[in-house]
C-alpha cells in the first residue's frame, strides 16, 4: 500500500511539474586530477516557470522558496566548505567556494533596511541547514564594491552593489547535520536518483568536500523581458588516491554503493566522466559510455565520456581501471595562481601577503577583495605592491576602515598583472586586545581569517579548466568566441594567534582559594559544633572484662 502512495505521489508531482512548466535536471561531472585526485562534481538543478508557484511547490524546495520571497531576494548564493583547494596543482573548479561558510545574496530595490533583512535571512538559514549562519552580523559583513556581480538577471536602476551583502565564516566545520537538510530540498530527496550516492561516511572522508545552493532569476527571452528562478544545489569532491588504496576508481569505491537509476522527475539525468587524460595516461572504462562528446567551451577540446541514466535502470557502476605503468605526469600550471600567507613575529605587528602569478603570455586584470575582522585590523599607508608604496599596477582601489566590534576592514584593488610575473601585494595589520569573554574555547589554536576574493578575466585560449560541458547545464558566462570570461576564486585562509591571556590564572587561584577555605572552615565548623568530653584515664580493659561489665549493669 505504502508502494502504491509513493508512485501515486510521484505521478501527481510530474504531471503538475508538466502542467506548470517545472523542469528538474540532475548531472554528475567526474574528472582525474593528475596524479593522485579525483574531482567529483554532483549539480540538481530545478526551474521554476511560475515565480508563484513557490506556494503549491511542485518541484521546488517550499521552505527555501519561502525564504526567497519573503526578505525579497534578487539572488543568493550559499556554501559550506570543508578544505583547501589547491588552484595550483588542480586547476580550477567548476564553482569555487571558502574554507566555511560563506553566504551573499542581492536583495531587491524594494527594500529599505537590507542590513535588517540580511540579519534576518542569515538566522533563518542558519535553522534550515543547521549551521551557524546566526552569527552573521554588521561586524563581519561586508559589501563588495568591484569584485561581485550577479550572474542571474537583476532588474533595478540602482547600483546593484548597494544591494549586496557578503560574509563568511571560516572556523564553520562542515558535518553530516548539514548534508541531511540539504538533501531534503531535492525533489526525490536521498531516496531516489543521483543524490542516494551521497553517503555522509563516504563524503566526509575526502580531502576536500563542498555541498552549496545558489538562487538567481534567469532570462526566458532574448530581450529578459519574462525571467524565471532556478534553484541549483551543487556538490563538490575530491578524493584522495592514497585514501581508496588504489588508482582505480569506480561508484562502489567511492560511494559505497552503486547508481540503482535516475531520479523520477528528472528530465535529464546524465553522467560526463572527462577522459582527456587518457591520451598521456591511457585507462579503460568499466562501463561502455553510450556517446564520446566534445567540448569546446573555455577555448580548449574536453574528450567527454556520456552516460545517459533512466529510471528504472539497472545497477550501474561506473569507473576506469588503469595498467601498470611507471609515467609521471606533471600537472599544467593555469594561468593565473595565487597563494597567501601572513608574514611577522612577536604579538604587536604583522602582515598579509597575498602573491599572484601570471602564467599566460598577456595581461590579466584581476580585483582583489580582502575582508579582515575588526579585531586585525589592516594599516592602509602600509600597504605595497612589489615592494613599492605607489605602483602602477594598481587602477582603483576602495578602502573602508573597520570599527572595534562594529564593522570589518575591506579593502579592494583593481590590478593589471603583466604577463609571466608575480605580483605580490603585502599589508600590514596589528594585533588587537580581545575582553575575555570574545575567545573562544580553544583561543591558543588561533583564529581563522577569511578567504580574499579573486575575480579575474581569464583568457579562454588554454587548456586548463574543468569548466562548462556543452549540451549540459553547467552555466557559465564564457564562450569559446570570446577573448576572455570572468571568474570569481577564493584564496587560501590563514590563522593568526593573538595575544591570549593565561586563562589557567584563574583556575589555579579558585583551586587555592577553595583550598584554603576548605581547610580552614574544617577546624573552625569541629570547635563551634562539637562537645568536648572529658575521658578516664586509665588501663584499658579486655573484651572479656566488657562483656562482664555489661552483665553486671543489667543485674543493677
Amino acid at each position: 500500500m505504502a508502494l502504491i502512495r509513493l508512485f501515486l505521489l510521484i505521478a501527481f508531482q510530474t504531471l503538475c511539474a508538466q502542467v506548470y512548466g517545472d523542469d528538474f535536471k540532475e548531472e554528475i561531472f567526474i574528472k582525474p586530477l593528475l596524479p593522485t585526485h579525483l574531482y567529483t562534481y554532483f549539480q540538481f538543478i530545478t526551474q521554476v516557470k511560475d515565480e508563484t508557484s513557490f506556494e503549491h511547490s511542485h518541484l521546488s524546495p517550499r521552505s527555501l522558496g519561502e525564504i526567497i520571497s519573503r526578505f525579497h531576494v534578487e539572488e543568493l548564493h550559499l556554501t559550506l566548505t570543508e578544505g583547501q583547494w589547491r588552484h595550483n596543482q588542480w586547476g580550477y573548479p567548476v564553482l569555487d567556494a571558502a574554507p566555511g561558510a560563506e553566504l551573499y545574496a542581492w536583495f531587491a530595490e524594494d527594500v529599505s533596511d537590507i542590513d535588517k533583512q540580511w540579519r534576518k535571512l542569515s538566522s533563518t538559514l542558519s535553522g534550515l541547514f543547521c549551521a551557524s549562519l546566526n552569527f552573521i552580523d554588521t561586524f563581519n559583513t561586508v559589501t563588495p564594491q568591484m569584485a561581485m556581480w550577479p550572474t542571474g538577471a537583476f532588474k533595478t536602476n540602482q547600483n546593484v552593489t548597494s544591494q549586496l551583502r557578503y560574509a563568511s565564516l571560516p572556523r564553520e566545520i562542515v558535518c553530516t547535520e548539514n548534508l541531511t537538510p540539504w538533501k531534503k530540498l531535492l525533489p526525490c530527496a536521498s531516496s531516489r536518483g543521483f543524490s542516494s550516492l551521497l553517503n555522509s561516511r563516504m563524503i566526509h572522508n575526502t580531502n576536500y568536500h563542498s555541498i552549496g545552493v545558489h538562487f538567481r532569476k534567469m532570462c526566458t527571452t532574448k530581450d529578459c523581458s519574462q525571467t524565471h528562478l532556478e534553484i541549483k544545489q551543487t556538490v563538490a569532491l575530491v578524493y584522495d588516491y592514497k585514501i581508496i588504496k588504489s588508482n582505480d576508481w569506480s561508484f562502489r569505491k567511492l560511494f559505497g554503493q552503486g547508481l540503482a537509476g535516475a531520479c523520477p522527475l528528472s528530465s535529464k539525468s546524465r553522467i560526463y566522466v572527462d577522459i582527456t587524460s587518457n591520451d598521456t595516461l591511457p585507462f579503460q572504462l568499466i562501463t561502455p559510455p553510450d556517446r564520446i562528446e566534445f567540448s569546446q567551451r573555455g577555448g580548449s577540446e574536453t574528450k567527454l565520456a556520456v552516460y545517459d541514466v533512466e529510471v528504472n535502470a539497472q545497477m550501474i557502476n561506473i569507473g576506469v581501471k588503469y595498467p601498470s605503468s611507471n609515467k609521471i605526469v606533471v600537472p599544467r600550471p593555469p594561468p593565473l595562481s595565487f597563494s597567501r600567507y601572513v608574514l611577522g613575529y612577536g604579538k604587536e605587528f604583522g602582515g598579509i601577503v597575498t602573491e599572484f602569478t601570471n602564467n599566460y603570455w598577456s595581461s590579466i586584470n584581476i580585483v582583489l577583495l580582502e575582508n579582515a575582522p575588526w579585531w586585525l585590523p589592516i594599516q592602509l599607508s602600509t600597504l605595497r605592491v612589489n615592494g613599492k608604496a605607489e605602483s602602477k599596477l594598481v587602477k582603483a582601489q576602495y578602502y573602508s576602515p573597520g570599527r572595534s566590534r562594529q564593522k570589518p576592514y575591506h579593502l579592494e584593488l583593481l590590478l593589471t598583472l603583466p604577463p609571466r610575473s608575480t605580483t605580490t601585494i603585502t599589508i600590514d595589520f596589528e594585533f588587537v586586545f580581545l575582553k575575555w569573554q570574545e575567545y573562544p574555547p580553544d583561543a591558543n589554536h588561533g583564529f581563522y581569517i577569511g578567504s580574499a576574493l579573486v575575480a579575474a578575466n581569464l583568457p579562454t585560449a588554454n587548456n586548463y579548466t574543468s569548466l562548462p560541458i556543452t549540451g549540459s547545464s553547467f552555466d557559465s558566462v564564457m564562450n569559446a568566441s570570446q577573448p576572455w570570461y570572468p571568474i570569481l576564486f577564493r584564496t587560501n585562509g590563514a590563522m593568526v594567534s593573538l595575544p591570549t591571556p593565561d586563562f589557567s590564572m584563574p583556575y589555579n587561584v579558585i583551586c587555592l582559594a577553595c583550598t584554603v577555605v576548605a581547610l580552614a572552615f574544617g577546624p573552625l565548623h569541629n570547635i563551634s559544633t562539637k562537645e568536648l568530653v572529658l575521658k578516664p584515664v586509665g588501663t584499658s580493659m579486655s573484651l572479656t572484662q566488657k562483656i562482664m561489665s555489661i552483665f553486671k549493669k543489667k543485674k543493677d
